[in-house]
């Protein structure tokens, strides 16, 4: 037994990860041709026939992306108390997502957002506006998938990060062409039991190495293991003040971004279209209630441990590099510095890594993405448990990925050709539409990934900001206000997603800069992660004024919604 753990921990890392990664690479594509679609009905939503613990896996799966799974520690990591507003914005909004849509949108019955948006506002063009705002949506969003997939690859596999986003997106591609949503939801089961895995066992060592408990949601409050009396938190509020940094407990936002910035995840969340579609998949209205609760505990074991994972990983980072001679860094600070995602630059010449808040004397920058790919490194745990984390930060990305993927895809041929350019086409000729529109998908995707515009999360916060600004009101309206036609719902989304666009191209892009305020100054004090608060606020008043002024949609309208929201007969097959 102990010739077996010594031969195990001879391994290294790359090796590690190629037995790792390509085991669930294999299992991925071994079910995506397996459950291959072969109707559009299946390539759309899987043939409508999945089990709610199957779609509550899947879900969990395509909702915790690589900026879960990744980044969210990262920038805990960094912002301290300020990274909450992630924790409370996507948790609350799958709430949200849960009680408020879920169930209604399943007994509309319809593959896509744009197909509800179409028909519920009894208009092209209402479906058109839809088409062209999943489409933004959902390839900002993939942009910051696709540069997890390089971080990861880069790293482990010792490749540049673009080399590490096509190999992606040759995997992808594979299984969300082949086999659609039928393929992507069980392949998504896996990835679900693959990331959790990943994230929880490095989770748990480092709890109990640090502080001797094993949960490491209490892990994090309790007290260290050395002896020395004191609390973890206080130990990393002391190491971050000593280097000039605020107290990690401190949150240092305006209350008003703050709250701008949760509740733009929030709505955003319950209108993001990759996640909505998944409650198509399932049999009945019930079903989909059900599986939105179960992927909501276990998308919570992840949310929950996330917060301890940052405190440790800050904490042991701290430890490990300021103030260290940069000839006696261990192996892992070096090869991440490889990747140039960690960069040491000796400012005053003496060999020390200074790392302190203050920019003039600062000499090391981190990646906040690397934070919990090289926690266990930093940790010094057993090669294959970082090789695990690997796995976990590929299996996030690539579901969430594909996912998004198939909404463009569908978008393009259902949406567009199917419901407008060329409604006589076949059934076989709309499944190779589909097909080739995802090919086209997965390209683009990987030119975002290869040149992003921020780190992942920041890339994924600006993709619920534009869910935000879009589709929650014209999809809470037309479900809950029968009154609401197509005239409001189309000036509210064409109104919300420019001013979303416009507040981006600014303070993300520099565009402008010539005509409106300086740059560093945010309107409201609102930073554009949160100003999906505010274009989803002009979405609703517009949507509501123009309708006001506009006639009343048709009956048979009214009718059909007011038939959404009744709940008799809610365990039938579609309730259409």
């Amino acid at each position: 037994m102990m010739n077996s753990l010594l031969i195990l921990d001879g391994i290294g890392v790359q090796n590690w990860t190629y037995i790792i990664v390509g085991l669930t690479f294999a299992l991925y594509i071994g079910i995506a041709i397996w459950s291959r679609a072969s109707s559009t009905n299946e390539f759309y939503v899987a043939g409508g026939g999945v089990s709610p613990l199957a779609n509550g896996m899947a879900t969990a799966a395509d909702w915790m992306s690589a900026a879960s799974f990744i980044s969210m520690a990262g920038i805990i990591s960094f912002a301290g108390y300020d990274g909450a507003v992630y924790l409370m914005g996507w948790t609350g909004g799958y709430v949200l997502l849960a009680l408020l849509l879920a169930p209604y949108l399943r007994k509309f019955g319809k593959f896509t957002v744009p197909d509800f948006i179409g028909d519920r506002y009894y208009s092209k063009t209402a479906r058109i506006v839809a088409v062209f705002c999943a489409l933004l949506v959902s390839f900002t969003y993939v942009a910051g998938q696709m540069r997890g997939v390089g971080i990861v690859f880069s790293r482990f596999l010792e490749v540049d990060i673009n080399t590490g986003v096509i190999i992606g997106m040759l995997i992808v591609l594979f299984y969300a062409v082949l086999g659609g949503m039928k393929g992507i939801t069980y392949t998504q089961v896996a990835q679900y039991c693959v990331l959790i895995f990943a994230f929880m066992v490095p989770a748990i060592f480092i709890s109990i190495q640090m502080t001797g408990n094993p949960i490491p949601q209490l892990g994090f409050g309790s007290e260290l293991s050395d002896g020395s009396g004191s609390y973890v938190l206080d130990k990393l509020d002391g190491l971050s003040t000593e280097l000039g940094f605020a107290e990690y407990t401190e949150g240092s936002k305006s209350l008003i971004d703050v709250f701008a910035i949760t509740l733009a995840l929030m709505v955003g969340t319950a209108g993001l279209p990759h996640v909505i579609v998944r409650f198509f998949t399932v049999k009945r209205v019930r079903d989909a209630r059900k599986s939105a609760g179960i992927a909501l505990l276990l998308i919570v074991l992840l949310y929950s441990t996330a917060p301890a994972v940052a405190v440790f990983a800050r904490t042991n980072m701290i430890e490990t590099v300021s103030n260290q001679p940069y000839a006696s860094v261990p192996q892992w600070f070096k090869t991440w510095e490889g990747t140039g995602l960690i960069i040491f630059s000796d400012k005053n010449e003496d060999g020390i890594i200074q790392y302190v808040a203050d920019p003039e004397q600062n000499e090391l920058v981190v990646d906040n993405d690397i934070m919990v790919l090289a926690n266990p490194e930093i940790a010094k745990l057993p090669n294959w448990v970082i090789a695990l984390v690997a796995a976990g930060g590929l299996a996030a990305a690539l579901s969430t990925a594909a996912g998004l993927l198939l909404v463009i895809s569908s978008s393009v041929s259902h949406d567009l050709i199917k419901k407008i350019i060329k409604p006589g086409i076949s059934e076989k000729g709309e499944l190779v539409a589909a097909r080739l529109s995802a090919i086209a998908a997965v390209c683009i995707a990987g030119y975002f990934g290869i040149h992003p515009p921020g780190f992942v999360a920041a890339v994924v916060a600006l993709a619920f900001g534009l869910a935000a600004a879009s589709f929650f009101p014209a999809i809470i309206l037309g479900v809950f206000y029968k009154r609401m036609n197509k005239e409001g719902a189309i000036a509210g989304m064409i109104v919300g997603i420019t001013a979303m666009l416009l507040y981006m191209m600014k303070y993300k892009l520099g565009w402008f800069d010539d005509v409106l305020p300086d740059k560093n100054e945010w309107w409201f004090g609102i930073s554009p992660e949160g100003f999906g608060t505010i274009a989803m606020l002009l979405n609703f008043i517009v949507s509501i004024t123009v309708m006001n002024f506009t006639k009343a949609p048709p009956q048979t309208v009214q009718d059909m919604v007011e038939h959404i929201r009744i709940p008799s007969g809610a365990g039938e097959a579609s309730n259409h």
